[in-house]
Formats: structure tokens, sequence, C-alpha cells
């Protein structure tokens, strides 16, 4: 994989292409000086989509500024579960060649089934926020622990995706994992953004504060 540096974004991240034999994936990458990192994946429209009201701008600096590298990931093919897991992939190989061996990956709708499916493909992943989930394509849920901790959030009255669809990857995921239902939150949850956002924040710093260990051989897209 070759890396292409394209500049700076207004919100001071790097933009990046990162050349595969399946195509160029764009990232926007948030750097730290720490062997922990994390990796943003949209929903199904792909683009710079993000949950609740910007979450993913808003966190990325935020974890920047406490010294945990962000990745936000562009789909190059949204919808297909293959190629966008080959995306994420492609990042993680990016973030451990700059050092990050522990990883943890959040995701939207599709792609938090994205970063189920790559997360237990990894042996850096130590994380898994799923926001809203579907369940199809999520099934490698299972073996996520106990390696890799799990943190499933959904709105109640999310009309695109039930509710359930969490309860049901809840009910087959190994421990470490926490299920939190919001009252009241759609699909995007903006009805709870502040809240979720404070969750997402505290679970992952917690999360990767207690992360530690020798670094995996690099190896990838």
């Amino acid at each position: 994989m070759r890396v292409i540096r394209e500049g700076r974004s207004r919100e001071d991240c790097e933009l990046l292409r990162l050349v595969t034999a399946r195509g160029d994936v764009r990232c926007r990458y948030y750097p730290a000086p720490t062997h922990k990192a994390v990796i943003f994946l949209g929903g199904i429209a792909g683009k710079w989509g993000s949950p609740a009201r910007g979450l993913y701008s808003r966190l990325s600096l935020e974890l920047a500024d406490r010294g945990i590298g962000a990745l936000r990931i562009r789909f190059r093919h949204p919808g297909e579960l293959g190629e966008c897991e080959f995306d994420a992939l492609a990042g993680i190989e990016y973030l451990q060649r700059h050092g990050a061996h522990c990883v943890a990956l959040i995701g939207h709708s599709f792609g938090a089934a994205t970063a189920i499916r790559a997360a237990a493909l990894s042996n850096v992943v130590r994380a898994v926020v799923a926001l809203c989930p579907q369940s199809y394509g999520a099934g490698a849920v299972k073996t996520l622990g106990p390696q890799c901790a799990l943190l499933l959030i959904h709105g109640q009255e999310d009309a695109v995706l039930p509710a359930q669809c969490s309860i049901q990857l809840f009910r087959v995921a190994a421990e470490p994992k926490r299920l939190l239902l919001i009252p009241g939150a759609g699909h995007c949850l903006e009805e709870a953004a502040a809240d979720v956002e404070y969750l997402v924040r505290e679970w992952l710093s917690e999360r990767l504060a207690a992360m530690a260990g020798p670094a995996p051989p690099v190896g990838g897209p």
C-alpha cells in the first residue's frame, strides 16, 4: 500500500489517499504521538457522513487532544460489505505503520457492521463502537470477545434499523460488551447527540487507557 498526502483540511487534519490494489481509499487523519488510535466509519451513503450531529468531526479532534490518533475513512464502494471491510483494513494497516497497535473502530448503521467484520480480522483492534448497527453481515460479532470490547448504542425510535438489531447482536456477542438503548432517539441519534458523544468518548478513553502490550506485525492490503 502506498500513501499520498494531499494537504490539510480546515479542521487541520491530514488529507490522505491510501493507494491499494483495489483502488484509492480517501482518509482524514488526526495524528497523535501515541500507539492508540480510532477509526471512524460512516453509513451506507458513504462520503463523510456522521451520526449525532457531526459526532465524528468533534470526537476526532477531542481524541487527538487527548493523545489518541483518529482516522476517518470514506468508502470506495458504499454498501458493499466486502469492499468496505477492505477499506477499514487498509486504514488499520496505515495506523499500524505509524506506530498504532491498539485500535478502536466506530461505525454507524452499515458502517457498524463493517467495523465488526474488520475487527474480527485484525489482531490490533481492541474495541468496537456500533451505533444503530444493522445485524445483517455482522455475524462476526460472536468472535470479538474477549480480546475486543463491544459497545452497542441504539435509538429506541430508530425507524430505519430497529433497536432489536443491537439487542440481537448483544445476545450473541461475548464479553466484554455493553448495550445502551437511548429513549426518544432515531437512527442518526440527533435527539441525543450530546449524550452519545459523552458516552462514546468516555467509554473509548477508558478502554484505550487499559490497552498496552507489544506491537503485532503489520499486514494488510
